[in-house]
């Protein structure tokens, strides 16, 4: 099966078309999802899908776009020990739209990050226009986890593989202006990599225009499988190991 490891399932993304959406991806071969949470009023509705179905699992964090959040009261010792929740994320920092806010995200990020290292939960990693001070404060936390919809560059890729991450390619890697990351995602060892669609984000060629879903997160397949030299039943079968040894909590399903 194929496994997307981030993609946002809450009311906010899908306006309430969940069941569609899921029986695509069962179609798709998509057997199992994680639903990870930007804004705080999602948990909620993240950790009810969750529940509700038995391959789909949670992360549960606060974007960097909700840099004043208090972390302590929503990343709680009951929420992150639900057996559904096998994250923390989406977390980090994002200086896109300017560093206003800079000072906020990183204590943020950093208390997020204290959290995970207690709760034992591997984090998922949003960085955007933020390298510099992402890898500062990465390289003092005790944690390991997954750079989410990795655009980077190759060397800031090296030191996280060395601090032992994995990397996620979402549908930018088969934009045909791409070839910087697929050149990157050439080079990370194929056991460091996982898919995902960041839906309803980053759709993929041949369906750029419409709502990334699930069920697209076959083309990043595809795509690694070529960059790699792989069958694609080959590549099917090294994204779930994968997945399941960044999610511990995933190996059951």
């Amino acid at each position: 099966m194929f496994i997307d490891t981030h993609c946002h399932l809450t009311d906010n993304y899908l306006g309430g078309d969940l069941d569609a959406v899921l029986s695509r991806a069962a179609a798709a071969n998509v057997g199992m999802m994680i639903c990870p949470t930007a804004d705080p009023a999602d948990i909620e509705c993240a950790l009810r899908i969750a529940d509700a179905h038995d391959n789909i699992f949670a992360t549960i964090g606060i974007h960097p776009d909700y840099a004043n959040a208090d972390a302590s009261k929503y990343l709680t010792d009951a929420v992150l020990q639900n057996p559904r929740v096998v994250g923390v994320g989406e977390i980090g920092l994002d200086y896109h739209l300017g560093r206003d806010t800079r000072d906020a995200q990183i204590k943020l990020f950093e208390s997020q990050l204290e959290i995970a290292s207690r709760a034992n939960l591997p984090v998922a990693i949003h960085t955007r226009d933020a390298t510099e001070d992402t890898a500062a404060i990465l390289r003092a936390a005790p944690v390991t986890g997954v750079m989410h919809c990795y655009t980077g560059a190759w060397e800031f890729a090296k030191l996280m593989l060395d601090r032992g991450f994995y990397f996620s390619a979402s549908g930018i890697i088969t934009f045909k202006n791409a070839d910087r990351i697929r050149e990157t995602f050439a080079k990370i060892p194929i056991d460091r990599i996982v898919i995902e669609t960041d839906s309803p984000f980053c759709t993929p060629v041949p369906f750029r225009g419409k709502p990334c879903e699930p069920a697209y997160v076959t083309r990043m397949a595809e795509t690694l499988a070529e960059i790699h030299g792989l069958q694609l039943s080959e590549i099917e079968t090294i994204l779930e190991q994968n997945t399941k040894n960044l999610y511990p909590k995933c190996q059951d399903k």
